[in-house]
């Protein structure tokens, strides 16, 4: 069996810096069961990273590999309309408030930036409004501000990425997270220019403050602009109907991704019927449609995956679960921090959180940005070093987590508060 070093090593010769781009380069991982990975050198860690978010359930589900098992000798894809697909729409048309209509595509970060794409066919407009430090994907307008190494005045963007046209700057308007007024002095200033503004209900591991999603929606409603909540992580995971139904706002559209595939590739943007019209040549004509495509939207593996996922989200009981595993790890974390002495945060939702090692209180990207950053990544690694794997900047919670799982992350924890420095 081949060790990991030799996996990096093979991966350095043919992947830009030894990776996918996603994580870690330096851990590789041969299999998932449940709550637990395995890397290459035999090595066990309990999974907070969960795949960044799509395996709610765990991994290799029994029930989900039965759908997909069933499902793989009759096709796995046909870049032409199947039932499970068209199935698995209705299904997310009844869990979204806002979801009239559904177009999938393959990854959160094409339903993102169709998202934006659409508020712009549907308005006539061309700016769109974000919110430094929020992740929308990969498209030249995702990748501005949103992890910023230099602090501009708002409203100007600042591009993450190399070649980005300067001119996609000038589209681009630029809040902080949470601050209601300055959103209302952007918009009341570029109100008419302002095709969408896309915001994560939850940015990063930022929670709303109170009245702020009810608060853009008004200000949406009043100037005529496309509300998108970017829902790829909380959609099924902050509730069945996703944080939509949790903080009570219901936006114009939503993408979602990662939990609807159960695991594998799948998106999609869902909205209202009028807004989704602009993906009909024949109801909006040649001006006002919008082409998208893609070899394996709505493939019907993905979807009798994601259908079933959904199916057992259902089931009574799930989300209360979810909720009290993650409230759990909190607790544990801030007590053991605490008794340590160290100031920190921890911020989120019980399904989706993290902690930061300050004493200021986290309302926006920069408040982050002043966080030990150095003291986070020794944390995460004295972590690892006892079996817990988890992002650099979050912990999933799953539906597998045992009793054994908690009580091996709370050990880790104390282990990591009494070794940090």
């Amino acid at each position: 069996m081949k060790s990991q070093s030799s996996w990096i090593d093979r991966a350095n010769a043919v992947l830009p810096a030894g990776g996918f781009g996603n994580f870690d380069p330096g851990i590789v991982i041969r299999e998932g069961k449940g709550s637990r990975v395995w890397d290459e050198d035999g090595n066990e860690y309990v999974d907070y990273l969960i795949g960044s978010g799509p395996m709610l359930l765990g991994h290799g589900h029994p029930e989900v590999l039965e759908a997909v098992r069933e499902q793989l000798p009759k096709g796995m894809t046909f870049f032409a309309n199947n039932a499970a697909g068209i199935e698995l729409a209705e299904q997310i048309c009844d869990a979204m408030a806002c979801g009239e209509q559904v177009r999938y595509v393959t990854s959160g970060g094409e339903a993102d930036m169709y998202a934006m794409r659409l508020a712009r066919a549907f308005t006539g407009r061309d700016k769109i409004m974000k919110f430094e430090g929020g992740y929308h994907g990969m498209s030249a307008e995702a990748q501005m501000s949103l992890a910023p190494e230099h602090l501009t005045n708002f409203p100007v963007a600042v591009p993450d990425s190399a070649g980005i046209p300067s001119g996609v700057r000038d589209e681009m308007l630029v809040a902080p997270f949470n601050d209601i007024e300055f959103a209302r002095s952007l918009i009341a200033e570029h109100g008419h220019e302002i095709a969408g503004i896309i915001v994560e209900p939850l940015q990063r591991v930022i929670p709303p403050a109170p009245g702020f999603l009810q608060a853009l929606r008004e200000e949406c409603d009043r100037h005529g602009i496309v509300l998108v909540f970017d829902e790829i992580v909380t959609g099924f995971r902050f509730a069945y109907g996703g944080a939509q139904e949790l903080y009570g706002v219901t936006p114009d559209v939503c993408t979602l991704g990662k939990i609807i595939g159960g695991g594998f590739p799948l998106a999609a943007i869902a909205g209202k019927a009028d807004i989704m019209a602009h993906f009909d040549k024949q109801k909006v004509g040649s001006e006002g449609f919008l082409m998208q495509l893609g070899t394996l939207s709505g493939n019907p593996i993905a979807a009798v995956a994601g259908m079933k996922t959904m199916e057992i989200l259902r089931r009574p009981g799930q989300y209360e679960k979810l909720r009290s595993l993650g409230k759990t790890l909190m607790d544990a974390i801030s007590e053991h921090l605490g008794k340590a002495g160290f100031d920190h945060q921890i911020v989120g939702d019980p399904t989706l959180f993290d902690v930061l090692f300050t004493s200021t209180k986290i309302n926006d990207y920069r408040d982050v940005y002043k966080a030990d950053a150095a003291r986070n990544l020794r944390f995460n690694k004295l972590l690892r070093e006892k079996g817990i794997f988890k992002s650099p900047g979050k912990l999933y919670p799953c539906l597998a987590l045992t009793d054994a799982d908690i009580e091996q992350t709370i050990d880790a924890v104390a282990y990591a508060a009494g070794k940090l420095d």
